[in-house]
C-alpha cells in the first residue's frame, strides 16, 4: 500500500511538472529571451541635432558617481562567464527539481505541499521581476545584481539544508526573488559592457547558455536524485554562486553612483512595487490553482484573479498619478511602436510557450514516447529557435535593422504552428521535424527583435525599466498561455466523454477527460491496442483545436507587428548613467530622432 501511495504521488508530482513547464518553459524562454536581448542604447540623435533634452532635478542629491573604466579583452571575457554562469544557475533551477518532486516528497514527508517547489521559484520570479531595473537605476548594476546573487545564495543554502516541505517551499521563494533579479540584471550589465553592435553576439552566447541549462536540468536533477542526493539540486549553486560573487565584486566595473542608502530608499516606489508583487502573485497563483487545487468557478480562484486585476490597475495609477520615480514609466508606452513592440512580445511569448509545453503532450500522448523521449523529439524546436535567435542577433549586427526580423519572424511563426494543426497522428518523422524547424525558425527571431524595437525608441536612462517591462510581459503572456491552452485542451476531451466511454471503460473514460486529462497520459500504456487507438485518437483531435487557437495569436501579433517603427541602430556605445540625479521624467525621442 505505501509503495502504490508513493507511486501515484510520484506520478501527481510527475504531472504537476508538467504544468510547472508553463512557467519553466515559460521562464525557460522567458530567460532564453532575457538571454537573446539584443539591447540597443536608445535613440541617437543627428550631430545637427544632439542635445541634453532631459530635465535635471534640481534638488537631487549630488551623490558622486564612478567612471566605469573600460575592462581588457580578457577581463571582459571573464566577466561574461561570470555572469553566464549566474544566468544558467538561474534557468538550471527552474528545472532541475522535476525529475526530484516524488524522492523530496517522500523523503520530508509531504503531502499535497511538495507541489509548490516549483511554483514557489516561479512565482517570486515573476512577481519581482518589474523592480529590478528600477532598483539598479537608483544604486547601480554591480551592488544590485551581487545583492541578487546573495539571495539566490541564502535560497540555496536553506534549501538545500530544509528539514521539512515548509522550509523547502520559503527557500525556494527566496531562491525565486534571487534568480529573477539574475536573469534581469545579467542581461542588463552584459547590454552594458559592450558596443550595441557586439551586443547580438554576446547576447546570443548567453541564449545558448540558457537553453543548455533548461536541457540538462531535469536530467541533472535525476542523476544527483539516484546517486548522491536530492539535496544536491541546491548544493550545486553555493560555490559557482560564491566564485561568481567574487569575480563580479572585483572585477565588474560599471557606473556606480554610490547612492546613500536612506536616499535610495525613499526615492523607491514602494506603492508600486508593493501593487505590483502583490497584484502579480495572484493573478499567477489563481491561474496556477484553477482547475488543479480548485475548480475554476471557486471562491479562492476567482478572488485571487479578480484581486490580482484589481491590484494591476491600481499599480496603474500609482505609476500614472502617485509616483514621482515609477518602477514603470507609463511615457514607455506613449509612442505606439513602443505599445506594439510589447503587443508583439505579448503574441510571441503566449504562442511560443505552446511549442516548448504542449509538443510534449502531443508526443506522450499521440505518438506514445516516454518523457525522456519526448524531451529528445522536442530538439529539433528547441535547436531551431535557439540557433536561429543568435543568427538574429548577428544580423541585427551587422545591418542595424530590426522591423525585417519581427516581420518575417512572427510570418513564418504563424506558419510554424499552422503546420503543427496538421501533425499526424502516427510517426512520420520527416514532417514532425520539419514543422518543428520551420515554427523554431520563426520563434527565434522575435526572441530579441521586438526589445531591439522598443529599446530603440525610448531614452538611455529609461533602458533598464522598458527591458523589465518586456520580460514581464513575456512571464505574464506565457502564464496566461499555458492556462487557456489548458483549459481549451480539457474542454475538448470533456465534450469527448460519450465517444471515449461507448468504447472504455467508465473510469478509465472519466479519468482521460475534463481537468485530469492531461496528467493521466501514464494510464493510455495499460490499454489494449484496440482502446488504445481511440483515446489517443480523442487526445489528437484535442490538441489540433489547441493549436488552432495559438495560430489566432500569432496571427495578431502579424497584425500588431505593423505598427512597430523603424530606428537607425548606430555603432556608437553610450551606457546609461544610474543614480538619483538621473531620475525624474524623460524627454520622449523628437519625432525628428524617430525618422
Amino acid at each position: 500500500m505505501d509503495r502504490d501511495a508513493e507511486k501515484n504521488r510520484g506520478d501527481d508530482s510527475i504531472a504537476h511538472s508538467q504544468r510547472e513547464a508553463s512557467s519553466a518553459a515559460s521562464t525557460t524562454v522567458f530567460a532564453a529571451d532575457m538571454g537573446n536581448e539584443t539591447t540597443v542604447e536608445g535613440p541617437h540623435p543627428r550631430p545637427q541635432d544632439q542635445k541634453d533634452d532631459t530635465p535635471q532635478q534640481p534638488n537631487a542629491p549630488a551623490a558622486p558617481s564612478d567612471t566605469a573604466p573600460q575592462p581588457g579583452k580578457w577581463q571582459k571575457a571573464i566577466i561574461v562567464v561570470s555572469l553566464c554562469a549566474a544566468l544558467f544557475l538561474a534557468a538550471l533551477d527552474i528545472t532541475i527539481v522535476t525529475t526530484a518532486l516524488p524522492t523530496i516528497a517522500a523523503d520530508l514527508n509531504s503531502g499535497a505541499g511538495y507541489l509548490w517547489i516549483g511554483s514557489a521559484y516561479l512565482l517570486t520570479s515573476a512577481a519581482f521581476t518589474p523592480s529590478w531595473g528600477k532598483i539598479s537605476d537608483i544604486w547601480g548594476r554591480k551592488p544590485i545584481v551581487l545583492l541578487a546573487a546573495a539571495i539566490f545564495f541564502v535560497g540555496s543554502t536553506l534549501a538545500a539544508t530544509s528539514v521539512n516541505i515548509e522550509m523547502l517551499v520559503a527557500a525556494r521563494a527566496i531562491q525565486g526573488v534571487g534568480g529573477g533579479g539574475l536573469v534581469v540584471l545579467v542581461n542588463i550589465c552584459i547590454s552594458e559592457l559592450v558596443s550595441m553592435r557586439d551586443r547580438g553576439k554576446y547576447l546570443g552566447y548567453v541564449a545558448i547558455v540558457w537553453a543548455l541549462a533548461s536541457a540538462i536540468g531535469p536530467v541533472l536533477g535525476g542523476v544527483f536524485t539516484a546517486r548522491v542526493s536530492w539535496r544536491w539540486c541546491f548544493y550545486i549553486n553555493l560555490p559557482i554562486t560564491g566564485v561568481v560573487f567574487i569575480v563580479l565584486y572585483f572585477m565588474l566595473h560599471l557606473d556606480n553612483p554610490k547612492t546613500p542608502m536612506w536616499d535610495g530608499l525613499k526615492a523607491v516606489d514602494w506603492l508600486g512595487t508593493i501593487a505590483i508583487v502583490g497584484g502579480t502573485l495572484m493573478l499567477l497563483l489563481g491561474l496556477d490553482l484553477g482547475g488543479v487545487s480548485f475548480p475554476w468557478s471557486s471562491a479562492t480562484v476567482v478572488c485571487l484573479i479578480v484581486f490580482g486585476l484589481f491590484f494591476a490597475a491600481l499599480f496603474v495609477l500609482v505609476e500614472w498619478k502617485f509616483t514621482r520615480n515609477p518602477i514603470m514609466p507609463l511615457r514607455i508606452f506613449k509612442h505606439i511602436s513602443n505599445s506594439a513592440a510589447l503587443g508583439v512580445c505579448f503574441c510571441h511569448g503566449y504562442v511560443f510557450i505552446a511549442g516548448s509545453y504542449y509538443l510534449p503532450l502531443y508526443f506522450q500522448a499521440v505518438l506514445g514516447a516516454s518523457p525522456l523521449l519526448s524531451g529528445v523529439y522536442l530538439l529539433p524546436y528547441a535547436v531551431s529557435f535557439s540557433v536561429t535567435s543568435y543568427a538574429t542577433g548577428l544580423f541585427i549586427k551587422k545591418t542595424g535593422k530590426y522591423l525585417p526580423t519581427v516581420w518575417f519572424g512572427i510570418s513564418v511563426m504563424t506558419l510554424g504552428f499552422g503546420l503543427f494543426i496538421d501533425l499526424p497522428s502516427s510517426p512520420s518523422w520527416p514532417r514532425i521535424i520539419l514543422y518543428q524547424l520551420v515554427a523554431g525558425f520563426g520563434v527565434g527571431q522575435n526572441l530579441n527583435s521586438p526589445l531591439v524595437a522598443l529599446q530603440a525608441m525610448v531614452k538611455p536612462p529609461d533602458i533598464a525599466t522598458a527591458t523589465a517591462t518586456f520580460f514581464f510581459t513575456r512571464v505574464l503572456s506565457t502564464s496566461i498561455s499555458v492556462v487557456i491552452g489548458g483549459v481549451i485542451f480539457q474542454n475538448e476531451m470533456e465534450r469527448r466523454y460519450s465517444y471515449l466511454r461507448a468504447s472504455l471503460p467508465e473510469d478509465v473514460a472519466r479519468e482521460l477527460t475534463g481537468s485530469s486529462a492531461a496528467t493521466s497520459v501514464g494510464i493510455l500504456a495499460q490499454l489494449p491496442d484496440d482502446q488504445l487507438r481511440i483515446a489517443r485518437n480523442a487526445f489528437y483531435e484535442s490538441i489540433r483545436v489547441m493549436w488552432i487557437m495559438y495560430v489566432a495569436f500569432a496571427a495578431l501579433g502579424m497584425v500588431i507587428s505593423i505598427f512597430i517603427g523603424s530606428h537607425i541602430l548606430t555603432k556608437e556605445h553610450t551606457v546609461a548613467k544610474t543614480g538619483l540625479k538621473q531620475e525624474g521624467p524623460v524627454a520622449e525621442p523628437s519625432e525628428q530622432e524617430r525618422a
